[in-house]
């Protein structure tokens, strides 16, 4: 990759070591390569997931002392970003959006559900009061504005979003929450000794679906021994199980039996890492202070606001953000190339917990870290440099008016900043050579 492109890339990678408190020297080992042009969109998503994967493997390499360099590839960046379109499972391909998981329409607007559990299917079907049929929920919220849509289902359980624009959601008052904090928070929140390690880090996993299988997915790459801890009666889906589960063990667990809980008591009293992904509050008599844990939160809407206790998922977060709008419009709604919230917040919570990890050897201290998919979609559509195309436009007047034009790519310096003369009308010089 040329010097120019490489030190535009570098551009979210600095963003993002900076957010996790990282030396910026080591940036200059991450080098960029692969093919261009993958994970099209108005946002810049590649440059989303090219820097969440840099920090993740910049992280790595300090925690272990290494010189790197860290390599990011485009092309497995970007299929790491569609994994689970990627999986088979003995030829057959996964199942990605149940069938009432999708973009309906509704009176005033659109609105987008999440039915991919049992669960939140009965829970959005007994909101609509419709038996299971796409052309009954269809019709149930043709017939209703998106809010009250929205309203119905999440108050019987549910996953449904009214699609917002991004001026919308900035004056909503969770839009409001997101954009007025960082786009993580690390805390130490006491003196603690760091845990003893006896060998391998123990990473605790308490998440679902896509960003905090991806988290611990890629601790587990990087030599910890991870144990996922999942519900008896609610498995993850099987074709998620496959794609996100690799590396570790998974076991099932009920916390609200005596013996389930001595258990995961005992687990947590041995583990180094805690990593959790459900709705904030949800977990909270399950997690007693444990002095030197290193704690991992993600939530999809943040833990702070009137969505602060709402469950979320990274396509619904593109619809109440305004990014489905941004990547189509308000009358047909768009969506990423990918899961990217999803993935780009799992690399990035990785990240967090080795720096955290690297601090806490050095300094020691229980340490919390924190993330919500909503405030990696603020980053995607507030802190990346975007393609504007004004930026590259200026005007000149001249004899055929106020001519708006785009300026000239060839630059460099000493070179001219235009051209010396503007359009004149058609055939109204002079056939001679100007003496000048």
């Amino acid at each position: 990759m040329d010097k120019l492109m490489d030190n535009t890339v570098r551009t979210g990678t600095e963003l993002l070591w900076s957010a996790l408190g990282g030396d910026p020297a080591l940036v200059d080992r991450v080098t960029y390569g692969g093919p261009s042009g993958l994970l099209p969109a108005r946002l810049p998503v590649m440059d989303l997931a090219r820097a969440t994967v840099a920090v993740a493997g910049l992280a790595a390499i300090e925690r272990e002392g290494l010189p790197g360099p860290v390599r990011v590839d485009d092309g497995a960046v970007a299929t790491a970003f569609v994994s689970e379109r990627h999986l088979r499972v003995d030829g057959r391909a996964p199942v990605v959006f149940a069938p009432l998981s999708r973009f309906w329409r509704a009176a005033d607007g659109w609105v987008r559900t999440h039915a991919n559990y049992p669960h939140h299917k009965a829970a959005l079907l007994a909101a609509l009061a419709v038996p299971d049929s796409v052309d009954a929920v269809a019709q149930a919220i043709a017939e209703r504005p998106a809010v009250a849509v929205e309203t119905a289902v999440y108050e019987a359980g549910g996953l449904a979003v009214a699609l917002r624009t991004p001026a919308r959601w900035a004056a909503h008052e969770q839009g409001r929450e997101v954009a007025a904090r960082p786009l993580l928070t690390r805390e130490r929140l006491d003196e603690a000794a760091p845990r003893r390690r006896s060998g391998r880090l123990r990473v605790l996993d308490l998440t679902r679906v896509i960003a905090g299988p991806v988290s611990t997915r890629t601790l587990a790459l990087l030599g910890a021994d991870v144990l996922r801890i999942d519900p008896p009666g609610n498995p993850e889906l099987p074709d998620q199980h496959a794609d996100t589960d690799i590396g570790k063990r998974t076991a099932a667990l009920d916390l609200e039996s005596p013996s389930g809980r001595r258990t995961f008591d005992e687990l947590l009293d041995a583990a180094d890492v805690l990593v959790t992904g459900y709705r904030p509050g949800a977990l909270d008599r399950f997690e007693p202070h444990r002095p030197g844990l290193v704690v991992a939160r993600l939530s999809a809407w943040g833990d702070y606001g009137p969505w602060g206790g709402r469950r979320g998922f990274d396509s619904l977060v593109q619809v109440a953000t305004g990014i489905a709008t941004a990547e189509g419009s308000a009358e047909e709604p768009g969506t990423l190339p990918a899961q990217a919230l999803d993935h780009g917040t799992g690399y990035l919570l990785a990240a967090a917990v080795l720096r955290s990890l690297t601090e806490q050897d050095r300094d020691g201290g229980t340490r919390l870290v924190r993330l919500a998919l909503a405030q990696t979609g603020h980053w995607l559509t507030h802190a990346l440099p975007r393609y504007e195309p004004e930026r590259y436009l200026t005007e000149t007047d001249g004899p055929l008016g106020r001519l708006r034009h785009a300026l000239s790519p060839v630059s460099y310096e000493g070179g001219p900043a235009g051209w010396s003369r503007p359009p004149g009308t058609p055939g109204g010089d002079a056939p001679v050579w100007t003496t000048a």
